[in-house]
């Protein structure tokens, strides 16, 4: 049996940006927190939630653009121009934000300044993350198997909307990581601060979606037409359903049940996203077929995939499994 290999390794890409979106997306949510926390003992233990996987959490970032430039080497060459300007600013906001968690604790003279290159490298990461998943759905100009387009085409209300959105989200992501990590009383903040993120990131689910169907009228065509709107409507539903199971987890204070229901929300939103785009991986332009490198190269790479993905994926489950558990207000990251 033959594999369609382009398709395989569009599901490897897709799962890579997934993890990242579902790991990275909590403590950069903590950092987004960061300015509510009241006391240094609570932003203690909000960095001490995060600190032994923080790090781990960036490498599925490297997997999914490493792999998006290894396999589909026409989509890297026509996203990335479209997109430095946003990515760079991401990646300077990771940075400062990598240097900041690590010298607050070295340096306390200068606590104040580390802890806003913190809070300002998570925001800005998350943002600019947001600016580039809009400025991809909602499509960049190709002409000739090329970037077509202006400097400024990544920054239109779509994409500000979408980077906002994101703020939102990976914010709600923390508050949920941090219930699941934390006791009362600093628990109950938590719980606050989830409930109204919970109910603005689906006011910004119910506007991204209805702003995306209009962006293309394939889109628009495949959601709203017959049988999409049956084989579809699962989706909007679901989201529905998991929000106002949230929402109910939240009110009720059930502390195991907000974080897989965020997590839940993001899931359903990229299959939405998946439904819109798919076949294209620049969406509707170039197909995962038409971008894909050689059979050849997919086949080789496919095989040190094969053999590393497990062991990340089995490293990840670890330092969760070991890292389990309440979180020791009395205790400090070193």
């Amino acid at each position: 049996m033959a594999f369609d290999l382009p398709m395989v390794w569009a599901f490897i890409i897709a799962f890579a940006v997934l993890a990242y979106v579902i790991l990275d997306g909590f403590d950069l949510g903590i950092g987004i927190l960061f300015p509510w926390a009241k006391t240094e003992q609570e932003r203690g233990t909000m960095i001490n939630a995060i600190a032994p996987v923080w790090d781990g959490n960036e490498t599925w970032l490297i997997l999914g653009g490493g792999g998006l430039f290894a396999a589909f080497p026409l989509a890297y060459s026509i996203l990335m121009p479209a997109l430095y300007a946003p990515l760079i600013a991401m990646l300077l906001g990771l940075i400062f934000r990598g240097v900041a968690f690590e010298f607050r604790f070295r340096d306390s003279g200068h606590r104040r300044y580390w802890d806003f290159g913190f809070v300002a490298g998570s925001i800005i990461a998350t943002f600019c993350q947001g600016l580039a998943l809009g400025t991809f759905v909602q499509g960049v100009t190709v002409a000739d198997r090329a970037y077509a387009g202006g400097w400024y085409d990544w920054l239109s209300p779509f994409t500000v909307l979408t980077g906002i959105a994101l703020v939102i989200g990976y914010g709600l992501l923390g508050a949920c990581w941090l219930i699941l990590k934390t006791s009362p009383p600093i628990q109950d903040r938590f719980f606050q601060q989830a409930r109204v993120l919970g109910i603005a990131l689906l006011v910004m689910i119910v506007l991204v979606s209805i702003w995306t169907p209009f962006l293309d009228s394939d889109v628009q065509t495949r959601w709203f037409s017959w049988p999409g709107i049956v084989l579809y409507a699962p989706v909007p539903l679901l989201v529905a359903a998991g929000g106002y199971g949230l929402y109910w987890a939240l009110v009720n204070k059930k502390e195991r049940w907000p974080f897989p229901l965020a997590l839940g929300l993001f899931v359903l939103s990229y299959i939405g996203l998946g439904i819109s785009i798919f076949p294209h991986v620049v969406p509707h332009t170039v197909t995962i077929a038409e971008a894909a490198a050689p059979d050849s190269s997919l086949k080789f790479m496919l095989v040190g995939v094969v053999v590393l993905l497990p062991l990340i994926i089995a490293y990840t489950a670890y330092a969760y499994w070991v890292f389990r558990g309440k979180i020791d207000p009395e205790a400090s990251y070193h």
